[in-house]
């Protein structure tokens, strides 16, 4: 009875040990398997990480890949508006019948030697120089503005570009249409030159009468009813002729139209009476395209641009030729250094 009762307890000791030595091999195991759990799950972390940055890396080369075959295809869609300039859009079978409008046609212009009578441009007055911290801006104005050709290549450059609308003529009878599709816009007026011979309908003489004069701003206004600025298309006589000026200037203060000298002339008499009218002289300060070559109208753009950071401001002169749009496009990177505005804003 005595060794019976000593070898229980020994008996229940050795299933202790066993049992704890079952519990020390399960807690290994499962530390083994949650280290190895944790270690592979920051692996994997990582690995996904560097996937993710090597996908991010993949889109961004694709996505600059595309902006610069997208720059690449607009550049062309612009050149290719750009060509449509110099092409004539063929005449409409329906002629728009117009008051005080002549049936002479009128061919397109293949320069802008029509605008200045001087072998040499007319030099703008002298200007006050401005010292100040805004940044300066410069207003391009492209006259001649007259077929759909001219406001899409215009428009193609998305830039604020200010047009001045011809008005219309057997030739070109949707300018005025194409105007009013604008929220701004200009009217480039027809006034008589020196020796130009090729005129367009209806042009300004020094000659005519206040109420001829008069007469023929109220139509204009009736056929741009949102004009607010008018400037000079040729008109080297009539803006060397002060009394002619005078007529000019009291109709359109009369309809609250405001001139813009585009200089073709240097005898301009422009400023003189504007001053009698208590008016601010507003001039032309450079001719983007006097020469037609490409690389000539980018210096004129670079002058526009000194001319503005000495002044403040600055107005600028161009037509719708190929040429002259394609050296705008071009020099949007210069742009930078100026606020590009319409006429309106300056």
């Amino acid at each position: 009875m005595s060794k019976r009762k000593k070898s229980a307890p020994r008996k229940h000791s050795n299933i202790l040990v066993n049992i704890a030595w079952i519990l020390a091999f399960v807690v290994v195991v499962l530390g083994s398997v949650t280290t190895g759990y944790y270690i592979g799950y920051d692996d994997a972390k990582d690995e996904i990480a560097k996937k993710e940055h090597s996908m991010e890396q993949k889109r961004l080369a694709m996505v600059k890949k595309l902006e610069g075959e997208k720059a690449k295809k607009d550049e062309k869609s612009v050149s290719s508006r750009l060509k449509e300039v110099l092409k004539k859009e063929s005449k409409p079978s329906v002629q728009t019948k117009l008051p005080g409008i002549y049936d002479e046609p009128v061919g397109e212009y293949e320069d802008a030697s029509h605008e200045v009578e001087d072998a040499t441009l007319a030099i703008a007055p002298k200007r006050e120089i401005v010292k100040t911290s805004a940044k300066p801006k410069l207003a391009i104005i492209i006259d001649d503005v007259s077929i759909l050709s001219h406001v899409k290549a215009i428009k193609g450059l998305n830039l604020p570009i200010t047009m001045s609308f011809l008005p219309p003529s057997k030739f070109r009878p949707d300018s005025h249409t194409l105007a009013a599709k604008e929220d701004f816009y200009m009217v480039h007026l027809p006034m008589e030159a020196q020796n130009f011979t090729k005129e367009e309908p209806f042009t300004l003489k020094i000659g005519d009468s206040q109420e001829r004069i008069s007469q023929r701003i109220v139509e204009l206004k009736k056929l741009f009813p949102k004009v607010g600025y008018i400037n000079n298309h040729t008109g080297s006589k009539f803006t060397a002729d002060e009394l002619a000026m005078n007529r000019l200037l009291f109709s359109l203060k009369s309809q609250n139209i405001a001139f813009i000298d585009s200089r073709t002339t240097a005898d301009s008499k422009v400023q003189k009476a504007s001053k009698k009218y208590g008016l601010n002289y507003v001039g032309r300060d450079i001719f983007l395209d006097h020469k037609m070559d490409k690389s000539y109208i980018k210096s004129q753009i670079k002058k526009a641009i000194e001319v503005a950071r000495s002044h403040g401001s600055a107005i600028a002169i161009g037509h719708p030729h190929a040429n002259t749009i394609l050296a705008i496009n071009e020099s949007k990177a210069l742009f930078r250094d100026v606020e590009l505005v319409f006429v309106n804003k300056l």
